[in-house]
């Protein structure tokens, strides 16, 4: 059986939609938009698939093609992309995994953590005050940086409460965002190992989390609170 792929039919459904992006259009392509969708959804199980031959995803999420527009200036009712994220299994295992392909080489993968609630923030930056020579050999060795680069999302513009801002720590105590994305272009989505590489990719995250899951599960002093 031939391994699923992005097809180039995705990338030209969404450069198609970006210039008409209105219902009238869409409703006319939609049996279209259904046949991609279904490639898609073959593509992201097969990429659930493989994260499951060395982690454990308890399911993944195709998100939908329409726009909530409600508190947004930006009315078009349609998004250009597909975006999916995959769930580690929770509460021992924490961090997930995101893909989104968009035409015009946009197309990226992420992971990591996007918003950690106010409990799990403050415990991974008191774990950094204490000791940050685990994470920064984590994500500062070179195998690591080679696929992933730095962490990017918000950060404080100081210290937050409670934390001394000359501490050595305070660049990774600023952040409110842990994540790290990859990019792709158009031509690299539809080939033949796009989703062996997302795959490698993915991979390569594995101590970051196993760390982080780590420090999510005990106290300061490493006893276990699940």
């Amino acid at each position: 059986m031939p391994t699923p792929t992005f097809s180039k039919e995705i990338l030209e459904f969404f450069k198609k939609l970006e210039k008409h992006n209105n219902r009238e259009w869409f409703n006319d392509h939609k049996q279209s938009f259904k046949a991609i969708q279904s490639d898609a959804k073959a593509t992201y199980q097969a990429i659930y698939d493989n994260l499951n031959k060395h982690d454990v995803v308890d399911n993944f999420k195709l998100f939908r093609i329409y726009r909530d527009v409600r508190f947004s200036k930006n009315k078009l009712p349609y998004k250009t992309h597909f975006g999916a994220s995959f769930h580690r299994k929770k509460p021992e295992l924490r961090g997930g995994y995101y893909v989104h392909i968009q035409p015009n080489n946009e197309s990226f993968i992420a992971t990591g953590f996007w918003d950690p609630n106010k409990d799990d923030l403050l415990r991974i930056r008191r774990e950094f005050e204490q000791d940050d020579e685990e994470i920064r050999t984590i994500i500062g060795d070179k195998d690591f940086k080679s696929v992933w680069g730095d962490f990017v999302g918000d950060e404080l513009k100081t210290a937050p409460r409670d934390f001394d801002k000359e501490h050595p720590a305070i660049d990774l105590i600023r952040k409110k965002q842990f994540i790290l994305t990859k990019t792709y272009t158009d031509k690299e989505v539809v080939s033949d190992h796009f989703i062996t590489e997302v795959d490698n990719a993915f991979k390569a995250i594995r101590p970051f989390f196993d760390y982080m899951s780590d420090v999510l599960t005990t106290d300061l002093n490493g006893q276990p609170l699940i």
